[in-house]
């Protein structure tokens, strides 16, 4: 890694990396898509971008969590809309995909600045801070002196300081440059995030980078060689970003985060994640996505088993998540039992011997799903559709799945098509109109129940997907 950054440092001074004025970012589109709240509205859903790191957005012990995804599922849910999460630390990427409408929020700290809303446009402030400077403090395990250590603005001439590509970082440290009357060699990094440029300075590889102070205290938890005392700015607000053309959505974001702000469940997010120490074990854990990229103590199992059926075992760890909390030998008031949830006959039938052993439930499991996928594969040919009622049958049983495709089927809906066309006759066939129909079947069902479990295991896969990639 120093060799690579060394690299980065020798191509930018070869081409004068000294401290210019900012550049308007020549790769935004010429043209910006016209989306506004109407439209995001008919469409039923709100598409984000945010950032993947251990504030923002990740995964811990198969749960997706983040500041920035806690605040996204509150606005969401205000506004009855599903939340598309896309994942990018690119923030160039993220203007790019804003103005083309690939998204229709930017949700990261963003640092509002004069340069950025010539081209977007700002929501109210989600939290103030202010930038400082992240560099190594005299430990036993460097030969620092705490002279060494810069604590007046004016020491940073003649440095190198390494920042993420296109970041506020980077304007910031022209302007300083040229308050302090002196040179300050500005190293903009490519693909890599603020929190993986403050362990590369921990590590002693690179000297310095900038980081917003509430996200560096956190880091403080994760490397206790840093120090991050020294401000290079004045408080500054942090939002979202929308198109300029999107008034209305701007709106809907700016009163709602006004008033969200005041609450607790605010509060205690912001705590949650800017203010409560996390422990080591958490930070450090094998669980987390982050640091250790996995999402269960079975991840193995999942992976060898998925593999042999072919399935992608961040699904199938999805649906784990959902049955049993990853817990081996939990049992359900009906009965059901382990990972996947077997009930003791639907186990024997696909040849389970020990139905608290996590391999054989799980291969157990699986073929359960295959039999599903087989029993819809002649009436649904599109996988990723089918995959939606096999879903549904897994929980509640493939007679009441199929007795809601005959209910779309009258009402002249699609009953190949689960959104807005069969799962409404699952979620409604608790109620005597719908389950004493003649076409009906298997009478009643608590339809609520599967309809909430395909959208949840959906979504967590979707989360999976982002933040884990093999």
């Amino acid at each position: 890694m120093l060799k690579l950054v060394t690299t980065f440092v020798v191509l930018i001074l070869l081409i004068g990396c000294q401290v210019q004025t900012e550049q308007t970012n020549s790769k935004l589109p010429d043209e910006m898509a016209s989306i506004d709240l109407d439209d995001i509205v008919k469409r039923g859903k709100i598409r984000v971008v945010t950032d993947y790191n251990s504030t923002n957005y990740f995964v811990y012990k198969g749960r997706p969590l983040g500041y920035q995804l806690e605040l996204l599922q509150a606005l969401s849910n205000t506004l009855g809309l599903k939340l598309e999460i896309v994942v990018s630390n690119d923030v160039e990427k993220n203007f790019e995909s804003l103005l083309k409408g690939d998204v229709d929020l930017i949700a990261t700290n963003l640092t509002v600045t004069r340069n950025r809303s010539h081209h977007v446009t700002f929501t109210e402030p989600h939290c103030i801070t202010h930038q400082v400077l992240v560099q190594q403090k005299p430990s036993a395990n460097n030969t620092l002196e705490e002279d060494d250590v810069i604590r007046n603005q004016l020491d940073l001439a003649g440095k190198t300081v390494y920042v993420q590509e296109n970041s506020a970082y980077v304007t910031r440290l022209q302007s300083l440059a040229n308050e302090i009357g002196d040179s300050i060699h500005v190293v903009e990094i490519p693909d890599y995030e603020v929190e993986q440029l403050i362990a590369l300075v921990a590590n002693g590889e690179i000297p310095y980078t900038v980081c917003d102070y509430n996200l560096a205290k956190i880091n403080l938890n994760f490397f206790d060689n840093i120090d991050v005392e020294t401000a290079i700015s004045f408080p500054q607000k942090i939002g979202w970003a929308v198109r300029p053309n999107s008034g209305d959505l701007r709106d809907v974001v700016d009163n709602w985060l006004i008033n969200f702000k005041k609450t607790n469940q605010y509060k205690r997010i912001y705590r949650k994640y800017f203010i409560n120490k996390r422990s080591t074990h958490l930070v450090n854990s094998s669980f987390h996505s982050i640091k250790g990229g996995r999402v269960s103590a079975y991840d193995a199992i999942i992976k060898e088993e998925s593999e042999k059926y072919n399935f992608d075992w961040r699904l199938i760890a999805a649906l784990i998540y959902q049955e049993s909390r990853f817990l081996p030998e939990v049992e359900s008031w009906a009965g059901a039992i382990g990972l996947m949830q077997l009930m003791p006959q639907t186990a024997e039938s696909f040849g389970v011997e020990k139905i608290t052993s996590p391999q054989q439930n799980i291969q157990g499991g699986l073929k359960f799903l295959i039999w599903l996928d087989k029993r819809f594969r002649d009436r649904i040919s599109d996988p990723e559709e089918r995959l939606k009622f096999v879903l549904a049958s897994y929980n509640v049983g493939p007679g009441h799945v199929e007795d809601a495709m005959r209910l779309a089927k009258k009402n002249n809906k699609n009953p190949n098509i689960w959104e807005d066309n069969v799962d409404y006759y699952l979620l409604n066939k608790s109620k005597p109109s719908f389950y004493n129909d003649p076409v009906v079947k298997y009478g009643y069902c608590r339809g609520e129940e599967p309809f909430h479990y395909v959208t949840d295991i959906l979504e967590r896969y979707t989360h999976y997907k982002n933040v884990i990639t093999d």
